[in-house]
């Protein structure tokens, strides 16, 4: 029998069919990416998304919301639950994304103008920490401190006064003694650790230390490890950062939304910067998923999952290592892994592109010291999440090194081609095709949950 979506609107199911099967035929190394359980799409999929809930637990602007407020506070219930956080601690679970989730934490503690500080972009930092750049000059990559430029990227850098941290030229890791002297320098409102693409733990303490010390408050952005330390099994900043905030689709599995976690005095003022500050209505759909997501995860057999998806990772590192890849700051100490291309034939956007077409989806990205665009840096991003969802563990791991390793030596050819005649080449090479039916055929043994 055809759904009823099938019926009524057979190009959108067709194109939902073919992602269904690209999902099902990939191996996704995003980091940031992950599979949800089938519950939590039913969640998301619900009658709830229905219902206009202006307000909060208790404190609405629309009648009808009993149901609402007991989803809602259940979802804080589960969070505070999960992440173990003190007593007088509170939860928001209406931010429509992890960059409305930090927004409404500025807006909340921040004034027009005040300086804040956070990671530097092209080393892993976050555009929601403050990004701007000046246009065609490259930064001196052994400069510790950024102070931003005249293009205003994100809203952050529009607002706010911002200035980012790097890492340590030889070691690609934080220098926390350079760190405390540019916020004593600057003398941030608010300092901000976290992002997309630092492979190491954070010593949240020591930074907590440097806060303190500069009179300013701490917001640990755990966006892409919320999953790792919900289960433990990496260091959690819960407790010590004045104010966590998270996305939930990465590690922690629970579909689209934010959390943020603070003291309930900070809560309340974050409750009013996501309403009225920044939105409307709260997506109780995205609500539900992650309310079901909170609850997988206090399972036992999310933190096997969690531990699991670090050993892969660190795992995967090693194999590459034996490949001549570059890790970058040495290694993972979490889910995600960045690849120095510089000593390859073929940088990140090139190197992306070909894996993609040999059934590998990874991503291209900035790295420390980085020199070139944005657009088409030196790194590749890799992270193991979702194929530790898809069952695989640390004995798959060589072969998704080899073929990466296959799939590099194939295209060195083409290095110097422009990029569409690369691509040109790429998906006609019988190599390549043939790497992508062996990735298929490792899919079929650690099938996805639809």
């Amino acid at each position: 029998m055809p759904s009823k979506l099938q019926k009524t609107d057979p190009k959108v199911f067709a194109i939902i069919k073919a992602e269904e099967k690209r999902q099902e035929e990939n191996l996704s190394l995003i980091p940031s990416e992950n599979f949800f359980s089938p519950a939590v799409r039913k969640a998301v999929g619900s009658v709830v998304m229905h219902k206009y809930s202006e307000g909060n637990v208790g404190q609405r602007y629309y009648e009808g919301n009993e149901n609402i407020d007991e989803l809602e506070q259940l979802a804080i219930d589960r969070a505070l639950k999960l992440f173990r956080t003190p007593k007088s601690w509170g939860a928001n679970v209406q931010a429509l994304s992890g960059s409305n989730a930090n927004l409404a934490v500025y807006l909340a503690v921040l004034d027009i103008g005040d300086t804040m500080m956070g990671m530097y972009l092209p080393d892993g930092g976050h555009l929601s920490h403050g990004w701007s750049y000046e246009p065609k000059k490259t930064p001196d990559p052994n400069d510790l401190v950024y102070e931003g430029g005249s293009r205003r990227v994100h809203i952050t850098s529009k607002i706010f006064k911002t200035v980012q941290y790097k890492t340590d030229p030889k070691t690609r890791q934080f220098d926390y003694a350079e760190i405390e002297r540019i916020a004593m320098k600057y003398k941030p409102k608010l300092i901000i650790t976290g992002g997309t693409a630092y492979p190491r733990d954070i010593k949240y303490r020591w930074i907590k230390q440097i806060a303190k010390k500069a009179g300013a408050l701490y917001m640990a952005d755990i966006a892409h490890e919320a999953g790792l330390v919900a289960a433990g099994v990496i260091p959690s900043p819960v407790g010590i950062a004045d104010i966590v905030t998270m996305t939930t689709h990465k590690t922690l599995r629970s579909g689209r939304g934010a959390i943020i976690l603070a003291h309930e005095d900070l809560i309340k003022k974050i409750n009013r910067a996501v309403l009225p500050g920044l939105q409307g209505g709260p997506h109780n759909h995205n609500i539900a998923g992650i309310c079901v997501g909170l609850g997988e995860a206090l399972k036992p057999n999310f933190k096997r999952y969690a531990q699991q998806v670090v050993l892969n990772a660190k795992a995967l590192a090693a194999e590459l290592s034996k490949y001549d890849f570059q890790l970058v700051a040495g290694g993972a100490d979490k889910h995600l892994i960045l690849i120095d291309l510089t000593n390859k034939p073929i940088l990140g956007k090139k190197f992306a592109r070909a894996l993609a077409l040999a059934g590998i989806v990874a991503n291209f990205n900035t790295m420390p010291q980085e020199t070139r665009s944005p657009a088409d840096p030196s790194a590749l991003r890799v992270g193991t999440p979702w194929v530790t969802t898809r069952g695989m563990k640390q004995a798959q791991m060589p072969r998704i090194a080899r073929w990466m390793n296959e799939v590099m030596d194939i295209i060195t050819p083409w290095a110097d081609l422009p990029f569409d005649k690369f691509e040109e080449q790429v998906k006609n090479s019988k190599k390549i095709t043939k790497i992508a039916k062996e990735v298929k055929q490792l899919c079929k043994k650690y099938p996805l949950d639809f």
